[in-house]
C-alpha cells in the first residue's frame, strides 16, 4: 500500500511539473524590483541604504530647455564614507533619453553634507533618477 501512495505521489508531482505556460511570464514581484523606474532618488545597495540621505532634489528648467538637477546628499554615520553619484535623465514617460551623467566618487565626512548639481545635455529630459551607491 505504501509503495502504491509512493508511486501515486511521483505520478502527480511529475504531470504536474509537465504543465507548460504559453506567452510571457510575469514579474515575480511586480515593482518591487523596479524602483529606478520612477523614484528621483535611488539608493543602489545596503551600504548606502544604512548611511545616506538627501534633504530634497531641487530641478529647475535652464533658459535653453535643459533640465538641471541638484542633490544634498547626507551622512548618517560617525565616520567618513565615498560614495559615487549619477543621474540618469528620462522623457516624460519615464524612459531614459541616453543621457547619463558618468560616475562621481564623493566622499562624505563624518555628519556631513555634499551639493552636486547635474544639467542634461538636451532638452528632452523631463524626469530623473539620482542613483547612489558604495564606492568601488
Amino acid at each position: 500500500m505504501k509503495i502504491h501512495l509512493v508511486m501515486l505521489g511521483a505520478a502527480m508531482v511529475f504531470l504536474g511539473g509537465c504543465a507548460s505556460e504559453t506567452g510571457a511570464y510575469h514579474p515575480a514581484n511586480g515593482d518591487k524590483f523596479n524602483q529606478e523606474t520612477q523614484a528621483k532618488f535611488v539608493l543602489m545597495d545596503g551600504a548606502v541604504q544604512h548611511s545616506v540621505t538627501t534633504s530634497g532634489l531641487p530641478e529647475t528648467h535652464l533658459a535653453d530647455g535643459r533640465l538641471q538637477v541638484g542633490v544634498v546628499l547626507r551622512n548618517r554615520e560617525g565616520r567618513r564614507i565615498q560614495v559615487q553619484v549619477q543621474c540618469v535623465f528620462k522623457d516624460a514617460a519615464f524612459i531614459p533619453t541616453g543621457d547619463e551623467t558618468p560616475w562621481q566618487d564623493i566622499i562624505l565626512t563624518e555628519n556631513g553634507q555634499e551639493g552636486l548639481t547635474f544639467a542634461s545635455m538636451n532638452d528632452q529630459a523631463r524626469n530623473y533618477t539620482v542613483r547612489v551607491r558604495q564606492a568601488r
